[in-house]
């Protein structure tokens, strides 16, 4: 079978890129095409891939400002040609599920989010402040834009969400039914001499920027004062750093080896904003650690109330703030914790998605043949 993997773009590492390496691993033939591919950015394992780019590549600045160039990725995807190929997955969060595949090519959206700054576009004009003369046209350019991805949206022959919250937008904005598979975590990493007893810490590990909420943790743990530690770096950290507290300790970013040590040592884990899924909360529970959540978005899918963490059902300090104090009222067993977060492991992930693709390929042979078709 000949397969072919699409990703948005190739420029830095995030869930979205950890999950098409696990797909790699499933397909380690299969070529990757994107719109931009930066390999400086990228970690040496991905040097001996076959990927194929976009006339992108050769856009002005297009390192630096790939934001910029919103109107241009549609074109780009619609571009690339696929004919060659039995089986195409887009591992999709903005737009290259709107690739366009022949009748005899079988196209797999694995859904990340439905594209979040074309769906939620007040929101996240908002978020990122742009206003005035700025504003305007680009609504314009959004609304387009939001057309074109539901178009886009009817191309794939199955949709595969991460969540049941993705699921839930998949129906109302493409109109489209999705089967969940959860995102690969490599739980093992976690868990392997992780220790019996939690520590006196609370910890966050996240990019600090506005819709991950940090801002209500901070507050609370400064109000409450207990201590937080915070992993991670972006554009809000100095704001964040001015209103903590002398309890709230901003660490940074840490290396890859140092990072379960650090999620394996503290008393729970706080998952503060709304995600799509949210891999580090499942890391985590794979060290044996409860995690405090915000009862939103993928959560909802990896966290069991009072058994592997605790939800707070408003964004504010003080229902985080509550919730924290009764962490120690609740008897947490790691065994539990740590047995929930093995079915979201990289080889149930892989189990299943190999599955889902032999049901899908093996009804379109079936199809096939009815249609007087080769077999």
């Amino acid at each position: 079978m000949r397969v072919a993997l699409v990703h948005d773009w190739l420029n830095q590492m995030g869930g979205a890129e950890h999950v098409l390496a696990v797909f790699k691993e499933l397909f380690p033939d299969a070529p990757v095409y994107t719109s931009i591919y930066d390999r400086n950015a990228m970690p040496p394992s991905m040097a001996h891939w076959e990927v194929h780019t976009s006339f992108m590549e050769r856009l002005p600045g297009i390192r630096r400002y790939y934001r910029l160039y919103l109107l241009f990725y549609p074109i780009a995807f619609e571009h690339f040609d696929f004919s060659q190929y039995d089986l195409v997955i887009s591992n999709k969060s903005s737009f290259c599920h709107g690739i366009v595949t022949p009748p005899h090519t079988v196209h797999i959206c694995y859904c990340l989010t439905p594209t979040r700054f074309l769906w939620g576009a007040d929101h996240y004009l908002a978020r990122e402040h742009v206003g005035g003369l700025f504003r305007r046209p680009l609504k314009a350019v959004l609304s387009a834009l939001r057309l074109w991805d539901q178009v886009a949206a009817q191309r794939p022959d199955h949709f595969v969400s991460i969540s049941r919250a993705v699921q839930r937008r998949v129906a109302k904005f493409y109109r489209r039914d999705s089967t969940v598979i959860h995102p690969p975590v490599n739980t093992e990493r976690f868990a392997a001499g992780a220790p019996a007893s939690p520590g006196e810490y609370d910890l966050i590990v996240s990019r600090l920027i506005p819709y991950k909420r940090i801002d209500l943790a901070v507050r609370a743990y400064t109000r409450l004062k207990r201590p937080l530690v915070i992993i991670g770096d972006g554009r809000d950290r100095a704001a964040l750093e001015a209103m903590a507290g002398p309890t709230v300790r901003f660490v940074g970013r840490v290396s890859d080896e140092e990072l379960p040590r650090w999620v394996q040592g503290c008393r729970a884990f706080v998952f503060p904003g709304e995600e799509d899924f949210g891999i580090a909360p499942v890391e985590a529970q794979a060290a044996g650690r409860p995690v405090i959540a915000y009862a939103a978005g993928g959560a909802l899918d990896t966290v069991v109330d009072g058994v592997t963490g605790l939800f707070f059902h408003e964004p504010t300090p003080e229902a985080l703030a509550e919730a924290v104090e009764r962490v120690d009222t609740v008897g947490f067993d790691p065994q539990v914790i740590q047995a929930h977060a093995r079915r979201f492991d990289v080889a149930r992930f892989k189990e299943r998605f190999r599955q889902f693709v032999y049901e899908v390929m093996g009804a379109g042979q079936e199809r096939k043949t009815d249609e007087g078709g080769d077999p």
